[in-house]
């Protein structure tokens, strides 16, 4: 069967298996790149090194916006153009995402670099881990360009019906990150340079072999040099849906910097270091949910693009039911053992694995209605309402979280920092509920009416 034609006849079930588990795999291996440094960072070098790692970061989510930007806006309309047999424009989409992607990359690590500890400072860095962040993210975003190619095209490769060679892609990148990490942070004792420079390395080799692919003979989509020059409608049909996921990130962005600064203030370095390390754990959990996002978005967008709304309904169903079990089943571990999770970064710190203990009980409360949120948002991505999903992306992570962290922390100190994240779990789950709820009485009542014209034509003929 033809790869992308699977998309809308093979069961939902099967197809979300055969999609999302890689996807999950994947994207649980995409979080270890952080968490591997981390671990080897807090061991080999200390506690305030990881504080270091975490006022970085923010850094690192903008670079990673723009990949989305391109790679999720691409991805999500060529698996509708897949689903409208429409493979020319399909390849088009490809060829322009390549050049978007390098262009951008290049401006965000001229900028990055030239800028560099000012917006450290701005993230929260202080004179004790700006040596730290300075080390890392110097390398990190420099290479802007591996990284975005890695993560970005890849996510095309999903959209044609691989799901299995993107999730070679992350598996061949984390290995190899694995097994750098440690040589070069103890053997030849770099301390973080040594783990940005294995990160980078790593991302080198996703990067060519992406570009392998689609050079290659295994791949339905091909980079052809007439798709190479950018055409602006192209630009946009892919920055209107990709702005969605962009605009989450880049929202993420401005809120580890007001964590970052309300943690330093009423907790200390050690508290900004504890956050980086929360982070760390939870993407353990987030990554499967946007696994199954990343499973589920070409069997929605296929399905939506040849009207089996029936099938969109399915697989929507049965997304958001894996997403709420993921999320329980990391509620449970988390709250149950905080200070083993923690101690996995740094045993020796005890103020580290106290701090990092009560505040991911606190933060993470409302975590089993993350994975409706989460997976449900994403549902009005796969469909192309650019404009609902930057909403309700934007409701959990910016639009709710700004305002409460500006109001509870100068209250309730650093437990009111802590309480911000699940206050706004709750309210925006809530607020996606009840779009959701509309927009699926309106794709039942489209179904309603496929059947019908098919009973129609049936009994005409």
């Amino acid at each position: 069967m033809d790869r992308s034609k699977q998309l809308g006849e093979e069961s939902i079930g099967k197809l979300l298996l055969k999609f999302s588990i890689p996807a999950i795999i994947g994207m649980l291996v995409n979080a270890l790149y952080n968490m591997v440094d981390r671990i080897f960072i807090g061991r080999g070098v200390g506690a305030l090194a990881i504080s270091g790692l975490a006022v970085g970061f923010p850094l690192s989510t903008i670079n990673m916006a723009f990949g989305m930007l391109v790679g999720i806006g691409s991805s999500a309309i060529i698996s509708i153009k897949l689903g409208e047999n429409k493979k020319d424009e399909a390849e088009k989409i490809l060829g322009n995402a390549l050049v978007l992607n390098i262009l951008i990359s290049l401006m965000v690590s001229i900028l990055g670099l030239i800028f560099l500890d000012d917006l450290l400072k701005i993230f929260g860095a202080s004179d004790a881990t700006l040596p730290y962040a300075r080390d890392y993210m110097k390398y990190i975003i420099g290479g802007a360009l591996l990284q975005n190619i890695g993560f970005a095209i890849n996510n095309i490769i999903r959209a044609e019906g691989s799901p299995k060679i993107a999730m070679a892609t992350m598996l061949i990148g984390a290995v190899i990150n694995t097994v750098l990490d440690p040589i070069f942070i103890f053997v030849f004792n770099m301390g973080v340079q040594g783990a940005a420079i294995a990160t980078i390395i790593a991302q080198g080799v996703s990067s060519i072999w992406v570009l392998a692919y689609f050079f290659g003979k295994n791949s339905i989509l091909k980079i052809k040099k007439q798709n190479l020059k950018i055409e602006m409608n192209t630009v946009k049909s892919i920055f209107s849906i990709g702005i969605s996921p962009f605009s989450m990130q880049i929202a993420a962005s401005l809120v580890t910097t007001l964590y970052n600064k309300n943690l330093l203030k009423y907790g200390g370095d050690l508290a900004v270091g504890a956050m980086g390390i929360i982070n760390s754990i939870i993407m353990l959990f987030f990554m499967p949910m946007f696994g199954i996002n990343q499973g589920c978005q070409p069997i929605i967008g296929y399905n939506y693009g040849a009207k089996q709304y029936d099938r969109v309904l399915k697989a929507l169903k049965m997304a958001v039911t894996a997403g709420v079990i993921i999320a329980t089943v990391g509620f449970i571990v988390i709250e149950t053992f905080p200070e083993a999770l923690i101690g996995i970064f740094n045993k020796d710190n005890q103020e580290l694995i106290e701090l990092g203990s009560r505040g991911m009980r606190i933060y993470m409360i409302a975590l089993p209605l993350i994975g409706f949120q989460i997976i449900s948002s994403n549902y009005f991505q796969a469909i192309g309402k650019a404009k609902i999903s930057i909403f309700l992306s934007l409701s959990r992570q910016f639009i709710l979280l700004v305002p409460l962290l500006l109001i509870l922390p100068p209250i309730f100190k650093l437990d009111g920092v802590w309480i911000t994240g699940p206050i706004s779990d709750i309210l925006s789950s809530v607020i996606t509920a009840a779009f959701l709820y509309k927009d699926i009485k309106i794709l039942k009542k489209k179904s309603r009416n496929n059947e019908d014209e098919k009973e129609l034509e049936l009994k005409a003929n």
